[in-house]
């Protein structure tokens, strides 16, 4: 499945944003390969950012990195440089940006 989701930096912390996602933890990303995700790409537009990942099941994969320790700790540094963050909660774990339209096949 793709999800797409839209975070927004605080401002004035884009630069540090984007340092510290030079820097995710192996432990991080492997586990998020781990949770199903295939891919995971992000874009900047001045303090919004776009995130499209996917994955086999994005419930299974909040699930399964919502206690694990490397992820508690990024979410906490993520929280100190993100005016909205992920909407892991919302309306549950299968939240995203609605699909409005797609190229036909």
């Amino acid at each position: 499945m793709r999800v797409a989701l839209h975070t927004k930096v605080r401002a004035g912390r884009a630069a540090a944003y984007e340092a510290a996602h030079r820097e995710v933890p192996e432990e991080l990303t492997d586990a998020i390969r781990a949770a199903g995700a295939t891919s995971w790409t992000i874009w900047r537009s001045g303090t919004d950012l776009f995130h499209v990942l996917e994955c086999a099941d994005y419930a299974r994969l909040h699930a399964e990195l919502e206690q694990l320790p490397a992820n508690v700790a990024w979410q906490a540094r993520m929280a100190e440089l993100l005016d909205v963050v992920h909407d892991y909660s919302g309306e549950g774990a299968g939240a995203g940006l609605p699909v409005v339209r797609e190229l036909p096949a």
